[in-house]
């Protein structure tokens, strides 16, 4: 079960890995509106989160008293460079933390906010959470980059290809 947790949780980071190497400079801070996040504000959170829920995780809550969950959606003036090292730092912590548990570990018992949790459910709470901002990420990214953005799946218009085996990614 481990071994899957971690499929789905690699395919959401490759996912927002795509999504991020389509995304410029200018394009990490744009916001629709005032009261959005930007992919920027997406990573900062991811960030924040991750570290705080697989730090120490079968030993302390997953809500660090550490953690400024507010700061976190606050813009900050942090250059691209910056963001990916924040993104792949988050990832090699959550990636790190599942990957030392074994499948014996899945019904212990861990808290998150003070709530109780089996490991399983921890796990999969987080993997919605990601996918979910991995999903504003790239829909964010998406719209900036307007006809130039290349599809992370089967484009439109090209199932049947991709069915008899014909469209390959470029």
């Amino acid at each position: 079960m481990i071994q899957e947790l971690l499929f789905e949780l690699r395919r959401t980071k490759k996912l927002g890995d795509r999504a991020l190497d389509q995304v410029s400079e200018v394009d990490w801070h744009w916001r629709p509106d005032a009261e959005s996040n930007s992919v920027a504000i997406l990573v900062q959170h991811l960030h924040g989160n991750m570290l705080s829920r697989w730090t120490d995780f079968l030993t302390t809550d997953g809500e660090k008293a550490s953690r400024d969950r507010d700061a976190e959606f606050d813009p900050q003036a942090l250059a691209a460079s910056e963001l990916r090292e924040r993104w792949e730092e988050a990832w090699r912590v959550c990636l790190g933390a599942v990957g030392a548990l074994g499948d014996a570990d899945l019904g212990r018992t861990v808290r998150i906010r003070g709530e109780p949790l089996t490991v399983l459910d921890a796990i999969l709470r987080q993997v919605s959470h990601y996918a979910y901002h991995v999903g504003q990420i790239v829909q964010l990214a998406r719209s900036r980059r307007g006809t130039l953005w290349q599809s992370l799946s089967i484009p439109k218009g090209m199932s049947k290809e991709h069915r008899e085996g014909r469209y390959k990614r470029p």
